[in-house]
């Protein structure tokens, strides 16, 4: 699978079990036959399709040689998040937020920079997991895994391998340096569903109630079930902050790629300003060949999707929405942002968006005689403006990175949520110390496990 994670930029989810070939009934053929039929009718770019594909390729090869693939000076327009699994069930699992893991979402950096060692730091971790039961938290630094420092050469394997790690730890010194400790924590990647709705609180400086919700992917429901379990934890959230009158709110996506575009709806209509179940969130634009078989059998509005009437919304309350943004929200994240952006000021901190204004549906044979589930960009989505322009990502209002020095949510130390809480407050709320000064300098982050969420940075429509 390493050329798929080539195709789609390391923005996409895969189990580790998606390495091997599921055992499937169907001929190559009559896969690949499957395949060129479903990208036919529902590929974004179907008209870029080759008129004569080579129907004997190992069927993810050959998924691949139907793409219409970004190239940024070729094929700006092309297409980076499409993706194939040789088992449908595991991509149906992904796509509701279970996976294989540690519970533990990390960042890796070089340090010092300009070095060849790579550090890890830990970026946040799942309640009752493997890696928080061995108190692993947020802000954690380690240096090893199973012994061997990181470098260029190992840090995927050792980062991705499912079998049980060993981490060695690191620690700040006085001078705000990493160095190595002694101390070593065990963990074992175990499926695991992750609660995407993770962490709230509130602020009161003056006449602002500040609400602050870290919300880390839009995921609907556990393992796919239609009970909307999530939707429902984010409604008894928002009800919450309506009842203490919260004035502002500031919503962290700084680590959401992406997800189920009805969750993104749910959410808008919860914080959305003058809004109503008649105005339009998004529009979304098919290819030529299904969007009249679409038109015909649902007509004009199937092409909108409108806000819904939500009781708990508090939009009307808001004198101020914050979103906390970086280099990993994504789609769905972005969704929201542009979809919202007509109707209210959206303020955004942090660092630049991925730029993802596409979305896909999850397609499997239902005879089950082809194993193979596809995730094909299907759609672009425009605001209720027609609005589309930011395939290359939104950039901030206030620019603000993390640093090597995290800090828990909800602490007003952390320099996203400090430039929030004083654009709101209207004077700083914390004041550096000079080893924050020092840690708030810009390092290059190597890469983040985020990338390979469930999902990855990727928008699904609900069937």
């Amino acid at each position: 699978m390493k050329k798929a994670f080539v195709l789609l930029l390391f923005v996409t989810g895969f189990l580790a079990a998606c390495h091997e070939k599921n055992v499937d009934p169907a001929t190559n053929t009559e896969t690949n036959q499957w395949i060129l039929d479903q990208m036919k009718t529902w590929y974004y770019w179907n008209d870029k399709i080759t008129a004569s594909p080579d129907l004997t390729l190992e069927p993810e090869a050959f998924f691949n040689s139907l793409l219409y693939k970004f190239d940024a000076t070729l094929r700006s327009d092309g297409d980076r998040f499409s993706w194939i699994e040789s088992d449908a069930d595991a991509l149906k699992a992904e796509l509701s937020g279970s996976t294989k893991t540690t519970g533990m979402e990390l960042k890796l950096f070089y340090y010092p920079t300009g070095g060849s060692n790579i550090v890890g730091i830990v970026a946040y971790t799942l309640p009752g997991s493997p890696a928080a039961l061995a108190g692993i938290k947020r802000g954690d630094v380690f240096t090893r895994i199973n012994d061997q420092k990181l470098t260029a050469s190992n840090y995927y394997d050792l980062v991705y391998s499912d079998a049980a790690k060993n981490f060695t730890m690191g620690s700040f010194n006085d001078k705000d340096s990493i160095i190595e400790t002694t101390i070593k924590k065990d963990v074992t990647p175990i499926s695991f569903q992750e609660d995407p709705v993770f962490f709230d609180t509130t602020f009161q400086y003056g006449s602002n109630t500040i609400g602050y919700l870290v919300y880390h992917q839009f995921i609907t429901s556990k393992n796919g079930s239609d009970k909307k379990e999530y939707d429902t934890e984010l409604d008894n959230k928002i009800a919450a902050f309506k009842s203490k009158n919260v004035n502002s709110l500031i919503l962290d996506l700084r680590y959401n790629p992406g997800g189920y575009v009805s969750s993104a709806t749910n959410l808008a209509s919860l914080i959305g300003k003058n809004i109503s179940a008649s105005k339009v969130f998004y529009y979304k634009g098919y290819n030529s060949t299904i969007t009249p078989v679409l038109q015909k059998e649902y007509g004009d509005d199937y092409f909108n999707d409108k806000f819904a009437s939500k009781s708990q919304n508090i939009g009307s309350n808001l004198n101020n929405l914050i979103i906390l943004v970086s280099s990993r929200t994504a789609s769905a994240s972005e969704l929201l942002i542009n979809g919202l952006k007509p109707y209210m000021t959206v303020m955004l901190v942090g660092d630049k968006t991925v730029g993802k204004n596409v979305g896909s549906i999850t397609l499997s044979d239902k005879s089950g005689k082809v194993k193979w589930g596809l995730q094909p960009i299907v759609t672009r989505s425009y605001n209720s403006l027609k609005q589309s322009e930011y395939s290359a990502g939104f950039t901030p209002d206030i620019a603000a990175k993390e640093g090597l020095r995290l800090y828990p949510y909800g602490n007003a130390k952390d320099p996203l949520l400090g430039a929030a809480l004083a654009q709101i407050a209207g004077a700083p709320v914390t004041r550096k110390t000079p080893e924050q000064l020092r840690t708030s300098a810009s390092y290059v982050e190597i890469m983040s496990t985020i990338e390979k969420k469930a999902g990855g940075s990727n928008m699904f429509f609900d069937k």
